[in-house]
């Protein structure tokens, strides 16, 4: 799998968020997209994942063959604090939902998945009545336990207490070595793991009206 930006830039009314950015990820590799507080980094995977259009330049996603922007969601799964969950499901329903747009990790059932988020005593809690650190895991744990060549995370410990970066931690360890890892992160412990670093203001300096 590989996913390259040719010429990539986003524009919000007359400020240009980031320009000009080529840059190719590829499988087995992780990749941390690092700067301050605003500077564009949830934009970028936002427009990575096909959830926002650029402003100009282009992506390309390619397998065995190219695949459309259009079925990339197929392909990928995404977490972050702003994502919002369906919160009239319980846990269960919402699990299972969520599996029928993507395969689960093979030979993992729901209640393994529900276990391996160690969420047991919410198996048939209403999503709206779990605390901002149940809903992160949740959705932690549907981005690493898919079958997903591509993870894209977004202040992936946001919520999380000690236990939970802990757990966070140890997921990032499993995950598979052929799947390409994205995460944009101001805090150096969410990508210690990572082997590239991009730092998106390398691409505020480019930027011109």
């Amino acid at each position: 799998m590989e996913i390259t930006l040719n010429n990539l830039s986003k524009k919000y009314h007359h400020e240009w968020i980031f320009k000009n950015l080529n840059k190719k990820f590829t499988s087995g590799n992780s990749y941390a997209i690092v700067g301050p507080n605003g500077s564009g980094k949830s934009t970028l995977v936002q427009v990575i994942s096909g959830a926002l259009l650029p402003s100009s330049g282009e992506i390309v996603y390619k397998d065995t063959n190219d695949i459309s922007p259009d079925d990339i969601y197929k392909h990928l799964s995404f977490a972050s604090p702003y994502l919002e969950l369906i919160e009239e499901f319980t846990l269960t329903e919402f699990i299972q939902f969520h599996f029928k747009f993507k395969p689960i990790q093979s030979g993992l059932t729901t209640d393994e998945l529900i276990h391996e988020m160690y969420l047991e005593k919410a198996k048939n809690k209403y999503i709206k009545n779990f605390s901002s650190g149940m809903k992160q895991r949740l959705k932690l744990g549907l981005c690493f336990f898919a079958q997903t060549p591509i993870i894209l995370l977004d202040e992936p410990t946001s919520n999380l207490d000690q236990k939970g970066m802990e757990w966070y931690k140890s997921l990032v360890k499993l995950t598979s070595p052929e799947k390409i890892v994205i995460i944009a992160s101001n805090q150096p412990a969410e990508y210690e793991h990572c082997n590239e670093i991009i730092d998106i203001n390398d691409y505020k300096s480019m930027v011109t009206n």
